[in-house]
């Protein structure tokens, strides 16, 4: 007898309670594993800048160097998108790297996927805890319903400048990655801001897992309350220790190892 509809569905239902239930299962507590030293030493530190409110930035970061960022100030949100330096049509993958980790909270301890299933990026280290990969960063319609003025500078104008800086286009900016926004889903199911943004001294280490081209821009999460001032971030790009086996980024989840599997060996 053939299957039902009805059942088909409920089979594909129970076959994802599983594997989300196998994910979670999987997962380390990572509370316990010690974070990166809050002051950077002097001879570890490979290049630091300040960004400005609103403006953006790229730069190649080869694979085991991290790039801080770091709030001197009360910050709503800088975004961020990552690609393979060798082959730029590899980049971040928003959609994935939440499915794959079966989570959207995305802080210390995940690891950031490209669309080819492999890491462009660990989050070694993050005082916030909260980064949202789901809502996207500012455009210049959201800038005219927020703010009544398309003419601000917004994160997808900034990708677009930086984009074509490298011999790319704006088909190449995909959906980013907002450090330091706490976006959370109301009754409703209503993407909502929720709480305060991050505070000065609050920071968020990437670690390169591959050689990077990344781009960050320094402009207001489109959830984000208040009027449009953005605050100055600082930028720091360090030498961090080579992770060890056991790395908790590394051996976070059986979706990081076999993201691994794929990526190290590109470099051996």
């Amino acid at each position: 007898m053939a299957q039902s509809a009805d059942d088909a569905r409920a089979e594909e239902k129970a076959r994802y309670d599983a594997l989300f239930a196998q994910g979670r299962a999987k997962r380390r507590d990572i509370s316990e594993a010690p974070g990166n030293p809050r002051d950077i030493p002097e001879n570890d530190i490979l290049w630091r800048e300040a960004l400005p409110g609103s403006w953006g930035w790229s730069r190649r970061i080869p694979r085991g160097e991290t790039l801080r960022i770091s709030a001197t100030g009360p910050t709503a949100g800088v975004s961020v998108l990552l690609y393979n330096a060798a082959d730029p049509t590899e980049r971040f993958n928003a959609g994935d790297t939440v499915k794959i980790q079966w989570s959207a909270a995305l802080q210390r301890g995940r690891v950031l996927f490209s669309d080819m299933g492999r890491v462009l990026a660990s989050i070694t280290d993050d005082t916030f805890g909260r980064n949202d990969a789901l809502a996207g960063g500012s455009t210049p319609l959201s800038n005219e319903k927020k703010y009544g003025d398309a003419t601000l500078r917004s994160t997808r104008g900034n990708f677009i400048l930086l984009a074509a800086k490298h011999g790319l286009s704006k088909a190449d900016v995909p959906p980013c990655l907002t450090l330091f926004a706490p976006v959370a889903v109301d009754p409703e199911g209503r993407f909502v801001w929720e709480g305060d943004g991050a505070s000065k001294g609050d920071y968020v280490d990437l670690r390169a897992e591959m050689d990077l081209l990344v781009f960050v821009s320094n402009c207001p999460h489109p959830l984000a309350p208040g009027e449009y001032d953005p605050q100055p971030v600082d930028l720091t790009v360090w030498q961090s220790p080579p992770p060890a086996a056991d790395d908790f980024c590394r051996t976070a989840t059986e979706e990081a190892i076999r993201g691994f599997e794929n990526t190290d060996p590109l470099f051996r």
